[in-house]
């Protein structure tokens, strides 16, 4: 049985989807998309795992954000999720920004993290090309009072790959859905938070000690593998895996893949 909650954060109050009952496995989306992106996974896990999909910060059902963020408040916020459910450990799972502050909250938060999975995410610091093209996109956004029209391509370039494009339609709708939906003026602060402020997390990830799987899409052209190889080469005793005819939204692009994946990392590390 699924419930959908309210919970007051470090970074206002987040919606989040609890199902299923078992181990914790919480999830974190990226930027622009909602915890609907981890579909798969709660309908694969739920049977034995209570999932735990977040909508994260100014996203989806979550309250709207009036300002930018830390990622140690992220890490916060899912601790404060925990809190608020009861739970004291958790496994994790996150894509991009979620992948991100996945390290960060398995870094700051070590008690309370069983594994972790960190997909499509960079321990790096935004580069120049991808601050200005970020910064088009929001100056863009709102000219036109959201995230519609022209910009619709530009984002689905940068979150999905010529595989799923051709292959894979109800994605790309997803995709399209879920991007109009958002608030500009509230994915704003996060857009700079995760981007132009994006810290070198580097140093910080070589103090996690809990089992790390880096996953990277091959088509990813936001964060390519080479992104993904030097995350995981800074978190002592991760594996790596990349994904052929997957982007920057795997678990969206290629569910069973990943959950398959899943399925054995937390097998293999149980």
């Amino acid at each position: 049985m699924s419930e959908s909650i309210d919970v007051p954060t470090t970074l206002g109050q987040v919606h989040v989807e609890v199902d299923g009952t078992g181990p914790a496995l919480t999830m974190w989306p990226s930027l622009l998309m909602t915890g609907d992106l981890w579909s798969g996974q709660v309908r694969h896990f739920s049977s034995r795992f209570t999932t735990i999909a977040i909508d994260p910060p100014g996203h989806g059902r979550s309250a709207r954000l009036t300002r930018r963020f830390s990622f140690e408040e992220c890490a916060a916020t899912i601790a404060d999720v925990l809190d608020h459910l009861g739970i004291e450990r958790t496994h994790y799972i996150g894509n991009s920004w979620g992948g991100m502050i996945g390290g960060t909250f398995a870094a700051l938060h070590a008690d309370r993290v069983g594994c972790a999975v960190l997909m499509n995410a960079t321990a790096t610091p935004a580069p120049r090309r991808q601050r200005l093209e970020f910064g088009a996109l929001l100056t863009a956004a709102r000219a036109l009072g959201g995230i519609r029209g022209p910009l619709i391509p530009s984002v689905v370039k940068a979150f999905l790959g010529p595989t799923t494009l051709a292959e894979r339609p109800d994605v790309v709708a997803h995709v399209k859905r879920v991007a109009r939906a958002n608030d500009v003026r509230s994915v704003s602060y996060a857009v700079r938070s995760v981007v132009p402020d994006r810290p070198d997390q580097r140093t910080l990830f070589e103090q996690i000690g809990t089992p790390v799987l880096v996953v990277a899409g091959e088509e990813d052209a936001t964060f390519p593998p080479p992104e993904a190889e030097e995350m995981a080469r800074s978190i002592p005793g991760s594996e790596l895996v990349v994904l052929p005819g997957a982007a920057h939204l795997a678990a969206l692009e290629v569910p069973e893949t990943v959950n398959d994946l899943v399925e054995r990392f937390l097998a293999d590390h149980n």
